[in-house]
């Protein structure tokens, strides 16, 4: 089988023939001898069960022995790759098609507009003003002067209400740790402001501009910030000119070590919104604080976690909700704050055959996002929920933003496909007419590509759908390079989305596909619930099912059959590894949550306990015990080549979950095929990682997939 890689739209004049060899021939003839790692004696007790951890001191990441064995590691996996010829024109075509300008979704503010902007290859995005009527745009923020290796990045940023001052968060080497500066819009002068140990929050700015609630933490103990498990997060408000120290506490609740706080402030400036959350579960308790009563107090609004409340919009004290309370596939409510029990609820927007993504009111329009066999569509409706008609999108794909206020006219979206980047349009509610903001220009023919949606059946019976995109060209053969992707977990959906590494893979003759498992939000909490706690195990007989379609519908074989997943998904790639071995050519978990027994115990890992259950339950531990990916790796299995990645400072599933898997699947793999582990530095879980990181990591994982799954390149 041959992969050819065009580059500008025709055959380079110079070819490069690599051939990668069955097993018992060329490289994968002998096993790697990989770096040693010691093997404690060390055993956990689980309600009777005897659970080895001979990999625990892999969770010291910052002993001398930890720093030793992953340098080795690095340089087997370095040494391994540089072995393999045709990287440099891989690096090459990812670097030509990473190389487009793209401008994000634009934010409106005090009758300026904000947004990001990239020119190609910058490490990161920069922030653009206009603050005049047929100004131009001029550089209000620019990360990549921050650091000399790219690795600062604009985490986050919300403008006043008048345009004139920039609250934004910078996150260093790819920590969730966030700190928060102030910027005038105008001089471009940063003010003395510094809000530190700030995490999973945003800043919102209060009514009259004066400072901005956010969430944070307790300072870490000095060494362990990256480690440290998160608890406790208080709302406080910053006060702008005055020192972090002096903010005002604005609610806490010592007595709910998990509880989380966000913060909305109403466009009417009357109402502070007070989302909480319990980790990642998508149940809610909403409060709210009324910001011109005189005592000031929070109060409790819908005061139970039984349902998803996403605040939309007000109407004075009535308060629109997206919520599933009632309604699997959601729906949009009004509660009055003067009666908000669940009886007096009116119902704007009922329950539709899709699942209800977001909704914003704009324009006295409420503006629906909604999933559609795991594809956007979007519905307008008037302010007492009658149907306002539909906007037009291009193709199969996910439509994002859609933010504005009541009194503006228009709002901004973006597009993308599988096979096209977004493109920023403006939606026109007087007319519902689209007109392109900005589209980005490509140096591939999109129109040389298709995706495609099938639908599959798993194990127990169920559908599911599956997007395929790959050239016009490619032969259903059974002979066809092929890489499947799936999530499945926390509600999240896997909607088209434009990649370049995938791009390049099919710009090569590849096949790619995304499998939209169980445990995601496609169809609405029902199927997110189908993939979680204890029914985890429909997740993985999914995504083996839509490898067993691909191989049974001819797209292609075992042995070119490629999967990757990165997070819930690299626990994915992981556990159906341990369970079918066999059915697989090539294997990418990224950043996985490797360690199904102890992944409560480290930063933010308690607040995926609503998702997975955990070990300390007793009902659950056999649940967790069975499909852990690193529990369930049999001495002795020839497993397919692997290459797991990670980060030094993901403190989010700490880089231990990957150690301790490599080192395990290392010592037990049977065969000849290589278990590789590359851990890139100064990064995290992916947030902010500078373009050239991110090349470099592609060009390593598809270099490791076109030669892991025996194909002869053509470059």
């Amino acid at each position: 089988m041959k992969l050819t890689l065009r580059i500008g739209g025709a055959l380079a004049a110079a070819t490069l023939l690599v051939s990668c060899q069955n097993a018992g021939t060329g490289p994968h003839a002998t096993a790697l001898h990989y770096p040693p790692a010691r093997r404690d004696a060390k055993v956990d007790d689980y309600f009777g069960t005897q659970v080895p951890a001979p990999y625990r001191w892999l969770e010291n990441l910052d002993s001398p022995e930890t720093r030793a064995w992953v340098k080795a590691e690095n340089d087997l996996t370095t040494s391994y790759l540089a072995k393999i010829p045709g990287r440099e024109a891989i690096r090459g075509k990812l670097t030509e098609l990473w190389n487009y300008e793209r401008t994000g979704i634009p934010v409106r503010e005090g009758g300026r507009t904000f947004f990001t902007r990239n020119d190609g290859l910058q490490p990161q995005s920069v922030l653009y003003a206009v603050t005049a009527t047929g100004a131009e745009p001029r550089v209000l923020l620019d990360p990549n002067t921050l650091s000399a290796d790219g690795t600062v990045a604009l985490a986050g940023w919300t403008v006043s209400h008048n345009g004139r001052l920039l609250a934004y968060a910078l996150s260093s080497g790819g920590s969730d740790w966030r700190e928060w500066h102030v910027r005038e819009v105008d001089s471009g002068r940063d003010l003395p402001d510094l809000v530190r140990w700030s995490k999973f929050s945003r800043a919102t700015w209060a009514p009259d501009d004066r400072g901005f609630y956010y969430g944070r933490f307790a300072q870490p103990a000095e060494g362990v910030a990256l480690k440290q498990a998160n608890y406790f997060q208080k709302l406080y408000f910053h006060t702008i000119g005055t020192p972090q120290d002096e903010d005002s506490l604005i609610y806490e609740r010592p007595d709910h070590k998990d509880w989380q706080f966000g913060s909305i402030v109403t466009e009417d400036g009357r109402y502070l919104i007070v989302p909480v959350r319990v980790g990642t579960d998508r149940r809610n308790m909403v409060f709210f604080r009324d910001l011109r009563a005189p005592d000031g107090a929070v109060k409790e609004l819908l005061p139970a976690f039984d349902a998803s409340y996403d605040f939309v919009a007000n109407d004075g004290p009535v308060l629109y909700f997206r919520t599933d309370n009632g309604a699997p596939l959601g729906r949009v409510i009004a509660v009055d704050t003067g009666n908000p029990s669940p009886r007096a609820w009116r119902e704007i927007i009922p329950e539709q055959d899709d699942t209800l993504q977001g909704a914003h009111l704009v324009h006295d329009t409420f503006v629906a996002t909604y999933l559609s066999n795991a594809a956007t569509a979007v519905r307008l409706f008037h302010i007492d929920g009658t149907a306002a008609g539909r906007v037009a999108l291009p193709d199969l794909g996910t439509a994002r933003g859609f933010d504005g206020k009541r009194t503006d006219t228009s709002t901004f979206y973006s597009f993308a496909s599988f096979t096209s980047p977004a493109t920023i349009y403006e939606l026109d509610l007087a007319t519902g007419a689209s007109s392109v903001f900005d589209a980005p220009r490509m140096t591939f023919d999109p129109a040389s590509f298709v995706t495609k949606q099938v639908f599959y059946t798993s194990k127990d019976g169920t559908r599911i759908p599956m997007f395929i995109s790959h050239r016009k060209s490619v032969v259903l053969n059974g002979a066809n390079p092929t890489l499947l992707y799936a999530y499945g977990g926390f509600d999240i959906s896997q909607t088209p989305r434009f990649s370049v590494p995938s791009m390049v893979w099919m710009e090569m003759g590849g096949v790619y596909a995304v499998a939209n498992v169980r445990g995601g939000g496609e169809y609405g909490e029902t199927w997110h619930q189908a993939g979680m706690l204890k029914d985890k195990q429909n997740v993985f007989d999914d995504f083996i099912a839509a490898a067993q379609w691909l191989i049974d519908n001819r797209y292609t074989s075992t042995e070119r059959l490629g999967i990757s997943g990165r997070s819930n998904g690299g626990l994915l790639v992981g556990a159906v590894l341990d369970q079918r071995p066999d059915l697989f050519g090539a294997a990418v978990p990224g950043v996985g949550v490797m360690d199904m027994l102890r992944f409560q115990k480290f930063t933010i890992g308690w607040a995926w306990v609503s998702e997975y259950g955990s070990s300390d339950d007793p009902a659950m531990f056999p649940v967790l015990h069975a499909y852990s990916p690193l529990h369930n790796i049999e001495a002795g299995t020839h497993y397919p080549p692997t290459l797991i990645t990670t980060a030094d400072h993901d403190d989010r599933v700490i880089p231990a979950h990957s150690f301790k898997y490599a080192a395990a699947l290392q010592a037990a793999q049977g065969g000849t095929a290589p278990i590789l582990i590359r851990i890139e530095t100064r990064a995290g879980h992916g947030s902010g990682k500078p373009i050239a990181k991110q090349i470099d990591e592609a060009t390593d994982e598809l270099l490791f997939l076109t030669h892991a799954l025996r194909v002869d390149v053509r470059l």
